[in-house]
């Protein structure tokens, strides 16, 4: 059952929502700013991919970082930091015009849009506690939201025929601004478990493993699909415009779905809505590799299917464990993990077998993912909570 929360927890919540619109702003800013960043520190498309190298490593620092600076201070405080530091990333981009400089830019970014990521989902759970499934899928809409809004704000800067950093430091002034209202809330603090009738989850590190595990697969998919769609679409015949709408088209239904999922997991188990979603990735990728579907339906299609596995395994965690910064900061350096390396192996993948691997690979990792889901309702069911 589903308490209406209290106004405080709303004013907080609207503020994490605002929030993960600015990281996701920042998140889908290094996309379609690429060419320019390019031309700017005079280095070709191979050599600028290492942007994205160095923003993964970042991510990965700050995974480990936030989470032990949540557990330790004041978690609003913590996130103002990393916003000002994430500020200070974008105002620096236009100022970076040598490669080098640029990837430890990136890097900071990297770090700080993590740290407030995870910063933020931790406190959200604080602030709901068992309620908090409807909340985190509004959470990750908005970062969805963020990162259609990017390529909008990259369009309107160049529209006016400014330069494209106003792109970054519009942004910036927006991450600035957000961090006045989080200074005059009062942070979350973590649920006191002795004084709740819900008595608090076992320590399981096995369960522990197999969410890591869960939450690398999921984002190592999410990235492979959205960063190598289009590639395949021209690989198969697309010309490179048509290709490029179907990572659109993927991100669409990621946002939407993440929407529908609110009022699921209201009427419905989390192990349902999981189900049902790995249901229609898998029968998303092999329509891909049977020619079932047209491309672009399997794009929309497998967004939706994606859209609410993270948010829903994130509040699934946080009711089979006792989630602290630490744990929070773990799983998202398991997801850093999984969106570095998963998709680094596709290209090589398709240069060894062509195309046609591709939504083999994708059935593979949807199939893996059901067979954690599986480990994980049978550890579960054996424990007893």
């Amino acid at each position: 059952m589903y308490i209406l929360p209290t106004s405080p927890q709303v004013r907080i919540t609207l503020s994490y929502f605002v929030t993960f619109i600015a990281i996701g702003m920042c998140a889908g800013l290094l996309g379609p700013a690429l060419p320019h960043l390019a031309e700017m520190t005079g280095s070709s498309m191979g050599q600028i991919g290492i942007l994205f190298t160095a923003r993964a490593l970042g991510t990965m620092l700050g995974s480990v970082l936030s989470g032990a600076l949540i557990d330790r201070f004041d978690g609003h405080r913590v996130l103002v930091v990393m916003l000002l530091l994430m500020a200070a990333g974008l105002f620096a981009v236009p100022f970076s015009p040598a490669l080098m400089l640029l990837t430890a830019v990136m890097f900071l970014l990297g770090m700080a849009e993590v740290s407030v990521n995870a910063g933020a989902n931790t406190l959200l759970l604080w602030n709901h506690g068992p309620a908090s499934p409807p909340w985190v899928s509004a959470l990750h809409f908005c970062f969805g939201l963020g990162n259609m809004l990017a390529p909008l704000v990259v369009v309107a800067v160049l529209y006016l025929q400014l330069s494209f950093a106003w792109a970054f430091w519009f942004v910036a002034l927006y991450a600035v601004a957000l961090s006045v209202p989080l200074l005059r809330r009062a942070s979350p603090r973590p649920p006191d478990d002795t004084a709740s009738d819900r008595p608090a989850p076992p320590p399981d590190g096995v369960r522990l493993a197999i969410f890591l595990a869960m939450f690398g697969l999921y984002v190592g998919l999410e990235i492979t699909f959205a960063g190598w769609i289009t590639a395949y679409g021209m690989l198969n015949g697309l010309a490179a415009g048509d290709a490029a709408l179907m990572v659109t088209l993927f991100w669409l239904t990621l946002s939407a779905g993440r929407l529908l999922a609110i009022p699921l997991v209201r009427r419905l188990s989390p192990w349902k809505v999981l189900r049902g979603c790995l249901a229609l990735g898998l029968f998303s990728a092999l329509a891909l590799h049977f020619l079932w579907l047209p491309l672009p339906l399997v794009a929309l299609l497998f967004g939706l299917a994606c859209s609410a596995i993270f948010p829903i395994l994130f509040g699934l965690s946080h009711q089979l464990m006792t989630l602290n910064g630490r744990t929070t900061g773990w799983i998202f350096l398991a997801s850093g993990t999984g969106g570095m390396t998963l998709p680094s192996l596709t290209g090589p993948l398709l240069e060894r077998a062509g195309t046609g691997a591709f939504p083999l690979l994708l059935a593979a990792l949807v199939g893996l993912l059901s067979l954690g889901l599986v480990a994980l309702r049978a550890r579960v069911r054996r424990s007893g909570h």
